[in-house]
């Protein structure tokens, strides 16, 4: 029973608070709707009714989506703090970012977060102290990398399309230029600061990057259609951080399974609902690496995905 934005929005507006019950609430707030972040909150749901906290029963959930907006996320923030729940999640940096602002007591759990130090967020991974905990998506970089040599051993240009007002996309690309030195690539940034704007500076790498890389940017992420459009046209190789963008149009993604980071997450939740600290709970990191290949789009773009590969892929989309 997920409470959505609806209703909080006619209390607001009649000037009174929410109407719940004693049942302790969970409210989870998310930067934008996109399958990876999607997958999280239903992780986070699974794992708290595993743990024997169902939504509905021992606890209510609340869920609201700031719509790629940081100003929104924000709001939704401060709006929560005042209602006063018993743990917030906060899905992706710049929601969580919102929350740590915006309480000091209230316990927060981040989650799809790729770098809770530089953001912010815990001023140490083995003891956040304060309010805060949660688990960070740091992509496994390297390991990406490494996958576009394999695949396509001709690129030596890789084109990253990131917004940089993401602290996550600025730590990705910092990582991504140090693994692709490594290897010898050269990395040519395109920056974005507005989805509607994805699309050309996609357009901007085409007859300059040689295959191209999308981190886990929110901005980016939500309108990746428009990326893999320009990419498929173009017959350059798309990789991504995140294995939902997949079946979206990238070639290839060797990544965390995003529903398993949202059951860390739960976990993480359950753990301070039986009342435990969120200050005394290391932050903790994604776990496994699948990989996911695109065989329609190899197919599109001339890549010959080898035996070896398809057979070590979790899911291969035909």
């Amino acid at each position: 029973m997920i409470r959505t934005a609806v209703g909080v929005a006619v209390a607001m507006v009649l000037g009174a608070s929410p109407a719940w019950s004693e049942t302790p609430v969970v409210a989870i707030t998310s930067i934008v709707d996109h399958p990876a972040l999607n997958a999280v909150q239903e992780g986070a749901k699974d794992a708290l009714a595993k743990a024997g906290f169902n939504d509905g029963k021992e606890i209510e959930i609340v869920f609201e989506n700031a719509q790629g907006q940081p100003a929104t996320a924000v709001q939704i923030a401060r709006k929560f703090v005042g209602e006063k729940p018993a743990v917030i999640i906060g899905i992706s940096t710049p929601s969580a970012q919102a929350l740590a602002s915006a309480t000091k007591t209230i316990p927060v759990v981040f989650s799809a977060v790729t770098d809770p130090v530089d953001a912010q967020l815990v001023s140490s991974i083995e003891k956040p102290g304060g309010n805060i905990t949660g688990v960070s998506d740091r992509a496994p970089i390297e390991d990406q990398v490494a996958l576009i040599r394999e695949l396509t051993p001709n690129v030596k240009t890789i084109g990253v399309i990131f917004n940089p007002g993401e602290p996550n996309s600025v730590s990705a690309v910092r990582d991504l230029k140090e693994a692709a030195e490594k290897l010898g690539f050269d990395v040519i940034e395109a920056p974005t600061t507005k989805t509607a704007e994805v699309q050309g500076a996609a357009r901007s790498l085409v007859g300059k990057a040689d295959a191209v890389f999308v981190p886990t940017d929110n901005t980016v992420v939500s309108a990746f259609e428009a990326v893999s459009g320009v990419m498929e046209a173009a017959k350059i190789p798309l990789y991504a951080a995140d294995t939902d963008s997949v079946p979206r149009g990238a070639l290839a993604s060797v990544g965390f399974n995003y529903r398993q980071v949202g059951e860390q997450t739960g976990a993480l939740v359950a753990r301070i609902l039986k009342g435990e600290k969120p200050g005394d709970l290391s932050v903790q990191f994604a776990q496994g690496t699948d990989l996911y290949l695109n065989k329609d789009v190899a197919e599109k773009i001339g890549v010959t995905l080898s035996e070896e590969a398809v057979k070590r892929a979790i899911k291969v989309v035909d």
